[in-house]
């Protein structure tokens, strides 16, 4: 279960994130060619002076009436209570020696970096040391700053590249800072505000993908020249290793990989486009291409061998046995060295028709992996040796969620985050070498769930395709149909969904007796790439008929019914329940837009818009263009057809998806004279907002808008 400020706002970070750690450049205005038609156009202009009357207006109408309802103080004060408890877990990160932890509270809204040893951190009440506070540097240079990516020297715990954003942007300033004093280095490497990629060659050398000046970023915002930086030289003077090309659809990044042994390799990646990313690596000779299938990831180097994660089948050149996509497979390094074009890949991990991987990292000498067996979670340590991999499963608990929180790169320590809807999270110390793991901290429950209990059903699609959905609920619920529901789904990017523990959705909404529902709908990768596949570009439109899917056998199993049913969506899954909307008016009594691609004729020109070609198609396309249409929220509004009143929310600093699809949307509706809702806030990027007020803000908002929806008496049209 998650809020939208969780995985529901996670999904698209990818988008940034996927070539490297770091974030990407701030967003600049681009012209499009836009249709002539379109009369909302200047709502494109995102600071304009004529966009943001527009936005205080719609913003004091909202406020009005969501902020003005007697619910909403409750849930405000209910929602910051869950975001400020002292008693939230402190999720580790393992550098060096030392565990590190970026906190929130309402002393540090925007966070505080803190520390402390591995023996103190698994005490009850550990004793942190503060690194570097970012309010305090925020209030000092008089910038917003937010917490962005750290990119630290292996093995870690000292010289690190950290990212700050001025008021949630994927666009960053990094500085060089040093763990082990707490302070930025006098005279380091300090990278002018952009959206970038970075990474370590050594102590004194970077590798950067950043804003070099005119025609050196993508259409979609991203750099596609990789520079090589030397400590004590100005970065004017940075060199040219690697040059992609404007017209890729992501950018591209450098990435130095290590092993315990002392090998190492770097990789270079170019974003051709979202999903094909070939990789080259960097020996003696230069960069030579990798020959890997460019829907392929390179998940990192253990003992002398090179982890390669396949997104398509792979039959390598004079091989006699091919791989699956959804493999892992390892590359003797050496042997990439000597002939990166000929290789002879041992399997690892590969999917069976139940199991499928999610996750990998490796710890000094171990690998961890977590998968999805029918979407509950395992995992596993595999280790190296006589030319294969052994496997020994950990026994983590049954029906929750597992991920690797982190991982030690100086012994075989790693941490796993476990959790479920109604499980609060833990944190379990594992040992690699001895495939054992151990609950070291538990989340004491930020709501009452003993009322409540989970169930996975399935729905049958139109085309007879099986889709699993959970659905929390109080024990004992009778089947009258009269329960207020909330379905939430993502459905792209080959990200999955899986069950998850939200603080804000339990005390806002199961506690008042609400039902939330998680579709794993296509287009996800709950059942591997073949699963995310089946729902790309033209072939979309059935991942709305899985959606639709559930809301129907929802209604059939009598759990609730459309006066009572109400879907939420961000990003991605905000353009979800945007056709959902227009598909199915008279299906949703409620509709929560969040920060939502919208205009799909037109979102290959806004922010990063470019970067998803590979995920919807182009307009360039006729046939993906003709698809686009059909489906496209923003031009399939239609005057005549009674909508259910959406309330949409977006923020001005969103520079990935961008507040263009949100603005239009709201506009074209209020043109039709149909009610809406809607909310901007100034800061937090592609979320809620910047810090814990402005995100209890939203999370009160929206339950106050699903209260007067699906738990009141309906109000005419």
């Amino acid at each position: 279960m998650h809020s939208f400020s969780g995985r529901a706002l996670a999904a698209l970070a990818l988008t940034a994130l996927l070539a490297s750690g770091a974030a990407m450049r701030a967003q600049q205005p681009t012209t499009a060619p836009a249709a002539a038609s379109d009369p909302f156009q200047w709502l494109e202009d995102v600071s304009g002076d004529r966009s943001m009357t527009w936005v205080k207006a719609q913003n004091a109408r909202t406020e009005q009436v969501l902020g003005g309802d007697p619910h909403y103080a409750t849930y405000f004060a209910d929602a910051l209570a869950v975001a400020q408890d002292p008693r939230r877990l402190p999720l580790p990160d393992l550098e060096g020696d030392a565990v590190f932890n970026n906190w929130r509270d309402a002393t540090n809204p925007r966070g505080l970096l803190r520390k402390t040893t591995l023996a103190d951190y698994l005490t009850a009440e550990p004793h942190w040391q503060p690194v570097l506070d970012y309010d305090a540097l925020g209030r000092a240079e008089h910038v917003g700053w937010v917490p962005h990516a750290r990119e630290c020297l292996y093995p870690g715990g000292g010289l690190c590249m950290v990212g700050l954003s001025a008021g949630g942007e994927d666009a960053a300033t990094t500085r060089e800072f040093d763990l082990r004093t707490g302070r930025f280095v006098a005279g380091g490497f300090t990278i002018p505000h952009s959206k970038q990629t970075l990474d370590w060659a050594d102590k004194d050398t970077l590798l950067i993908a950043s804003d070099w000046g005119a025609g050196t970023m993508t259409q979609s915002g991203y750099p596609f020249i990789i520079k090589e930086w030397k400590r004590g030289t100005p970065l004017a003077s940075a060199q040219e290793i690697f040059r992609g090309a404007a017209t890729d659809q992501l950018g591209a990044s450098a990435e130095t990989l290590h092993d315990s042994q002392g090998h190492s390799l770097t990789i270079v990646r170019r974003g051709l486009t979202f999903f094909s990313r070939p990789v080259s690596v960097r020996t003696t000779r230069g960069l030579e291409a990798l020959g890997i299938p460019a829907k392929s990831e390179v998940d990192g180097l253990l003992d002398g061998q090179l982890l390669v994660e396949l997104n398509e089948d792979w039959a390598p050149t004079g091989a006699t046995q091919s791989y699956p996509q959804g493999s892992l497979v390892s590359l003797e390094l050496a042997e990439v060295v000597r002939d990166p074009a000929h290789l002879k890949p041992t399997s690892v991990f590969t999917p069976s028709a139940h199991e499928f991987l999610e996750t990998a990292a490796t710890t000094k000498n171990h690998l961890i992996l977590t998968t999805l067996e029918d979407v509950q979670g395992r995992a596993s340590v595999y280790t190296w040796s006589n030319g294969g991999w052994t496997r020994k499963p950990l026994p983590v608990p049954a029906n929750v969620a597992v991920s690797i929180s982190t991982t030690s790169k100086t012994d075989d320590h790693f941490f796993l985050h476990i959790d479920g809807f109604l499980t609060p999270p833990s944190i379990w110390l594992g040992d690699a070498a001895a495939a054992t793991i151990a609950e070291s901290k538990t989340q004491p429950a930020l709501f009452d769930a003993s009322h409540d209990t989970v169930e996975q059903f399935f729905a049958t699609s139109r085309d007879g395709t099986r889709v699993p959905y959970f659905v929390v609920h109080p024990t004992g619920m009778a089947l009258d149909g009269t329960h207020p529901t909330l379905l939430s789904a993502y459905g792209g990017f080959q990200v999955s969904n899986t069950p998850s523990y939200s603080g804000v959705t339990g005390k806002l909404w199961l506690e008042n007796g609400g039902v939330y529902v998680l579709a794993n709908i296509r287009g996800g990768g709950e059942f591997g790439p073949a699963w995310h596949e089946a729902g790309l570009k033209t072939h979309r439109q059935r991942i709305y008929d899985d959606f639709a899917a559930v809301a129907q056998d929802l209604i059939t199993r009598r759990i609730t019914t459309p006066r009572h049913l109400g879907i939420e969506g961000g990003s991605n899954g905000g353009l979800l329940v945007g056709v959902e909307m227009e598909q199915h008016p008279d299906l949703w009594q409620a509709v929560v837009i969040g920060v939502p691609l919208l205009d799909m004729l037109g979102y290959e020109h806004i922010a990063a818009g470019a970067s998803w070609v590979g995920e919807y198609g182009s307009v360039s396309n006729p046939e993906e263009r003709a698809f686009l249409a059909s489906i496209s929220p923003y031009n399939q509004l239609k005057p005549d057809v009674h909508y259910p009143e959406p309330f949409l929310f977006t923020t001005t600093k969103d520079d990935r998806v961008g507040p263009q699809h949100a603005r239009k949307f709201a506009a074209k509706m209020d043109s039709f004279h149909e009610p809406f809702l809607f909310e901007e806030v100034i800061e937090g990027g592609h979320n809620t907002g910047a810090d814990l007020k402005q995100q209890a803000t939203t999370e009160a908002q929206i339950y106050t808008y699903l209260e007067r929806k699906l738990a009141e008496a309906p109000a005419s049209h």
